[in-house]
């Protein structure tokens, strides 16, 4: 599933980072931390993989 906007795609970014351990755990806030506790590496892959060239900053949730 792709990235619906430009902060998803950059959160599940960080998210990827923390779980592979290129980044710490202790710096993801908000969505990032959310996605690292509930997503696998393949999930985040798919999310993080997604060109934000066409995507919106923001998209609210219904």
């Amino acid at each position: 599933m792709p990235a619906k906007s430009k902060a998803q795609q950059k959160a599940a970014g960080a998210a990827l980072a923390a779980k592979r351990g290129e980044a710490p755990v202790s710096e993801l806030k908000g969505a990032a931390r959310g996605m690292y506790d509930s997503m696998t590496i393949q999930e985040l892959e798919e999310f993080a993989e997604t060109s934000r060239k066409s995507l919106p900053e923001h998209v609210d949730n219904p």
